[in-house]
């Protein structure tokens, strides 16, 4: 770039862009109230805060506002570390002392093409400073002022840093050494509106060039959108009921018939090719179902298989811990070395955890398996006590175990601790330290070891205590059960008398034709409705009248019971030809003479 900066590769970037400044990249993504991103995706500025960004809208920078540059400008790389005298054609630059401090400077305007040059010989002409300051780099303007400065404006921002490096030079016209010769030189920066504008310029194309490669970067990793769902149409809909059938095209045939739904493409017209589709979608649910079946099906053999299996590492893994408990007792014991017998016994500890973990495992298998059971099978007594019981006596036996384990090592610590005391006679007395050492640990776990295993007894005691509990409490219940069959069989003698002393009861209710309190009120009723048309009622009028007060009676019901009646109740034919009708009459009075 013009400003000495470091290129940004643009490979990664889809469309060609122009190159620019990575400083200018941040100040205008700054603007825009964005994180600092570089070309390549990377941030500039790791610590930036979006809070102190600027809105759109709102110009980047008051002309007021002093600069934002904070770091003094450094020297330029084509200009010498230490400074040296400069011949020109007409004056002659002298540095200034090395040993006093750089020469102050204003902060940097944004955009600063321009420097203030104070210090002027009297007798300076813009000759003489074109002169001095070409060097630097392509000057656009000049203007001097009525004393001893001028304002110098460059073509390029980095042409100011190396203005800069001639502040504090002494400056003499010729060989004259009259004061209106002579000069020191004060080189700063200064503030003007064309640069402030050009700047401005530079900001908003940056940030347009900003927001043109996000939106390239959006575009491209923006998710492709879903293909448009076809209008409706007679065709189309033939089409998607023909897909709705076929499993592989059900889900795209389904969406497309959601998106018709929703669009109102429902009229009386198309309700029966509607109604066609989605019974044809209704018809998946089944296969649906079976899917899910079949996938519960392979996933209880997976567990199956996997239970069997862990059942048989389970199984050689107590082999395993049976042979280092074999090993561990006196007999083979003291045959082993020491090295042998802390292998073993780490061997032996290792094996007991990586077991105890699957065992673990297996049992919450089976707690799962357990919880899964029928309401049945919980609330069945007996069974629970059985597992209870053979659970705590697996809990004896491991306990047994253990025990035997803690007085083997005990048995092998003893022998270690005799060892000990033959082998300290023989040491020296260099060593007698060392072994008191030892003894007091061995000492501390014997100790440790006693305690352990006076606890294990005592948990044996109370698991034997609770075996004994249990075995009372099924004795219990099975006198109970006992006793319930006992009354349950005397209940049924009881009750099967009682039955035979209660059928002829029931034989005389099944003869009478009344059967319910229901059917004697609706006796009751149509006796009044017929008393009060004494010329008898078609069987439609009674039903009109009846369904009045209860809207569930139904004429053949009706019907029924007046025939079963017939002392009460009496059909006459009345009427001659096309008006012949069908009465029912009231002939209680009569019936009760005849009865």
């Amino acid at each position: 770039s013009a400003d000495g900066g470091t290129d940004l590769s643009l490979d990664s970037i889809p469309m060609g862009l122009p190159m620019s400044d990575p400083t200018a990249w941040a100040t205008a993504m700054n603007n825009l109230g964005m994180a600092p991103m570089g070309m390549t995706g990377q941030p500039l500025l790791p610590d930036f805060d979006p809070a102190l960004g600027m809105m759109t809208g709102i110009p980047p920078i008051n002309p007021m506002m002093p600069g934002l540059g904070i770091v003094p400008p450094p020297i330029p790389p084509d200009m010498p570390a230490a400074k040296e005298i400069i011949h020109c054609k007409s004056c002659t630059l002298f540095p200034p002392n090395p040993h006093l401090p750089p020469p102050a400077t204003r902060e940097r305007p944004p955009g600063c093409k321009t420097v203030f040059v104070g210090g002027l010989p009297e007798n300076g002409t813009e000759q003489i400073i074109m002169e001095v300051f070409e060097q630097c780099g392509e000057v656009i303007a000049i203007r001097k002022g009525k004393k001893n400065f001028c304002h110098i404006r460059f073509a390029e921002e980095f042409m100011v840093d190396k203005a800069l490096y001639l502040s504090g030079y002494r400056i003499r016209l010729g060989s004259s050494t009259d004061k209106k010769d002579t000069g020191r030189l004060h080189v700063d920066f200064a503030q003007a509106r064309d640069d402030l504008y050009e700047w401005e310029c530079k900001q908003r194309m940056l940030a347009r060039e900003e927001r043109h490669r996000r939106r390239l970067e959006e575009d491209r990793f923006r998710a492709p959108s879903p293909p448009p769902v076809v209008h409706y149409s007679d065709h189309e809909c033939s089409v998607v009921a023909e897909k709705l059938k076929d499993e592989t095209k059900f889900l795209e045939a389904i969406q497309t018939l959601l998106t018709w739904i929703e669009r109102g493409e429902v009229n009386r017209r198309t309700a029966n090719n509607f109604y066609s589709m989605i019974q044809s979608a209704n018809s998946h649910v089944r296969r649906l179902v079976n899917e899910k079946a079949a996938h519960e099906k392979e996933m209880e053999e997976a567990k199956d298989k996997f239970k069997l299996a862990l059942s048989g590492i389970l199984v050689q893994f107590e082999q395993i811990v049976a042979v280092y408990h074999s090993a561990s007792k006196q007999k083979a014991w003291d045959h082993f070395t020491k090295a042998q017998r802390k292998n073993i016994s780490v061997w032996c500890k290792q094996a007991e955890e990586i077991r105890n973990i699957h065992n673990d495992e297996l049992m919450g298998i089976r707690r799962e398996e357990e919880m899964e059971m029928s309401d049945e099978e919980i609330e069945d007594p007996s069974e629970m006590k059985e597992t209870e019981e053979s659970a705590l006596v697996s809990q004896v036996e491991a306990l047994k175990e253990e025990n035997d384990s803690l007085r083997w090592q005990l048995d092998a610590y003893r022998n270690e601790v005799e060892l000990l005391k033959q082998e300290q006679g023989k040491a020296s007395r260099d060593e007698d330290t060392t072994k008191e050492q030892q003894m007091k640990l061995l000492q501390q776990a014997l100790q440790g070891m006693q305690k352990h295993l006076l606890k294990v007894q005592e948990e044996y005691k109370k698991r034997e205590a609770e075996l004994e509990k249990v075995r009372e409490e099924k004795l219990k219940m099975e006198t109970l059960l006992e006793s319930l069959k006992e009354q349950e069989s005397s209940t049924s003698r009881a009750c099967s008398c009682s039955q035979e002393k209660e059928c002829p009861v029931e034989k005389t209710l099944s003869t009478s034709p009344v059967r319910s309190e229901r059917e004697v009120l609706l006796v009751g009723i149509i006796s009044t409705f017929l008393h009060v048309h004494p010329f008898g009622a078609s069987i439609e009028y009674i039903c009109s009248y009846l369904q009045r007060l209860d809207s569930k009676i139904c004429t053949a019901e009706v019907e029924v019971l007046m025939t079963r009646l017939q002392n009460t109740f009496r059909q006459e034919l009345s009427g001659v030809g096309a008006s012949l009708e069908k009465r029912w009459k009231f002939c209680g009075f009569e019936g009760l003479k005849m009865t």
